[in-house]
């Protein structure tokens, strides 16, 4: 329901508060993840899915977008106020499962020249490396986001390797190519829904296990992107473990709509929140949601004119 005003002390009027948009079933929305999150009721979601942009490692043509910081930290801050804010919309038992990469200082150079065998990899703006690192420091990106997010109120239950067979090849000679990502399992509450037996995993001699912490999952790749996108191997053990039919699962950083897929498949409702408007269309293809239906809060536009828009990785 929309808020009234409310009067100041002095009599005069305050600004509005942001409306609070009805959500009837799955919903996708085009806008920033943090300013849409404001808008969303408390404690509606039981679970949140989401891959955020790495820092530094692309350059998605949008004006604010989160990834090209100044700085690592800055970086850091933005995700740690978007999660809080995913806090307060997560039900008390909810969970978030947050995917994340790393990646290596720049050695202060303003670009990334393109790879071969990866040509998405090219990059005409760069962070500079951050104060007291070195040359070729891994960053370690994804744990300095983990004791972020733990300081700031959120529970770290579980680190899981993304271990990846088919990962892009690397063309590396003095370390070996990395082939896994983090997938952190956060809570709300010390105590929280977790369904075991619906994310149980096949055994080696047969049978059903206990899901364990390193998941194999190949990437995939999608037509409709230039690089692989977030797989739905990946999330559905996630939304399976702990959410149940009918609950809604939230992803702020939407990309090509993985999560709203898997969530169409398991008899899930999905939140899904995208800046970038040629990913927004993306995903209400793959969805098959009419351009009608998605709520746009705030117009994204190109930071560089000109500059081609890459596909998401998620």
């Amino acid at each position: 329901m929309p808020k009234a005003d409310i009067p100041a002390p002095d009599g005069t009027e305050r600004a509005r508060r942001p409306e609070t948009p009805a959500l009837h079933g799955s919903t996708l929305f085009e806008g920033d993840a943090l300013t849409v999150l404001r808008r969303l009721p408390a404690g509606f979601a039981r679970c949140v899915v989401t891959s955020p942009p790495y820092w530094g490692l692309r350059d998605y043509g949008i004006a604010e977008q989160i990834g090209l910081e100044s700085t690592m930290t800055r970086f850091l801050r933005r995700l740690v106020s978007v999660f809080a804010e995913a806090r307060r919309v997560l039900a008390g038992d909810g969970t978030l499962w947050l995917n994340i990469g790393d990646g290596y200082t720049s050695g202060n150079r303003g670009y990334r020249a393109p790879d071969r065998k990866n040509p998405a990899r090219a990059m005409g703006v760069r962070p500079d490396t951050p104060e007291g690192f070195k040359p070729k420091d891994l960053l370690g990106i994804p744990w300095r986001l983990a004791f972020a997010l733990q300081a700031d109120g959120w529970y770290l239950r579980s680190d899981v390797v993304w271990y990846k067979p088919n990962a892009m090849p690397e063309s590396v000679k003095d370390r070996p190519a990395r082939s896994h990502e983090f997938l952190f399992m956060f809570t709300k509450s010390e105590k929280y829904y977790y369904d075991w037996r619906a994310a149980r995993e096949p055994a080696d001699g047969g049978g059903m296990r206990n899901l364990r912490s390193v998941w194999q999952v190949n990437t995939r790749p999608f037509a409709g992107a230039h690089f692989a996108v977030f797989p739905q191997e990946l999330v559905r053990p996630c939304i399976l473990a702990s959410t149940e039919p009918g609950d809604y699962v939230l992803d702020p950083f939407f990309g090509s709509g993985t999560v709203g897929v898997v969530c169409r498949d398991e008899n899930r409702l999905y939140v899904g929140i995208e800046l970038n408007p040629e990913y927004v269309a993306l995903a209400a293809e793959r969805l098959e949601v009419g351009d009608s239906s998605v709520i746009r809060i705030g117009a994204a536009r190109c930071s560089r004119p000109g500059t081609a828009l890459l596909r998401p990785s998620r």
